[in-house]
């Protein structure tokens, strides 16, 4: 018997997984709101219970996904980082990860977040919520990044960290927006030609021999 409900559970989470997995992709393009349980089961060729059974409704849904699309941000963009050494250095690979995570695409309508920002910013309620927390922890890790570089005396004692993070986080999401409207690969580049020039500016005579 436990074998069994051991299966029955590794399947259904398998379930879960793709279900999400296909979730993220249509809302990075279309939007959350893009989504519904009877679409999901139609393309993926799975019941309209099954897919209920994970979910239970559309706002349950869009949650999940929210956070299925923080766990791949982290997985292509925080982890990499955090494999680098604290300092500039792990700066640098942040934001190069981050660039690279929008320029592939790792999602199929650019940043997952770029879309769903703009479709509920000003619509109260859990969705934005979710959606709000997970750049809250983006910026926070970022400053925290910076500041370990700032205490290494790799960035200038006086640079304003949070401003600093705002602005680097301006500079990466504007390009990737304007490329992938424009479909010009090229404005990538200048985002990021706009992003070392604007650490440059910070950098200390121990940063730049790093």
């Amino acid at each position: 018997m436990g074998v069994s409900t051991d299966g029955r559970l590794l399947k259904g989470e398998r379930t879960r997984t793709v279900i999400l997995g296909r979730a993220a992709d249509i809302a990075s393009a279309e939007g959350l709101e893009g989504l519904s349980i009877g679409r999901l089961a139609t393309e993926l060729r799975i019941s309209k219970s099954g897919v209920f059974t994970h979910f239970g409704s559309k706002e349950e849904l869009q949650l999940a996904t929210v956070a299925k699309a923080v766990e791949v941000f982290r997985e292509h963009v925080v982890a990499p980082a955090l494999a680098v050494p604290e300092g500039l250095g792990r700066v640098r690979a942040l934001l190069e990860a981050w660039q690279r995570y929008q320029r592939e695409p790792v999602f199929p309508g650019g940043c997952f977040f770029h879309s769903t920002m703009a479709e509920f910013d000003a619509r109260p309620g859990r969705v934005r919520d979710a959606i709000a927390a997970s750049q809250r922890d983006w910026r926070g890790f970022l400053e925290r990044c910076l500041r370990e570089a700032r205490e290494r005396g790799e960035i200038g004692a006086s640079a304003d960290v949070p401003q600093l993070a705002f602005e680097l986080d301006a500079l990466c999401r504007t390009g990737a927006g304007h490329a992938l409207l424009h479909d010009d690969p090229s404005l990538y580049d200048r985002a990021t030609r706009a992003v070392e020039a604007r650490l440059a500016a910070v950098t200390t005579g121990a940063g730049r021999d790093r």
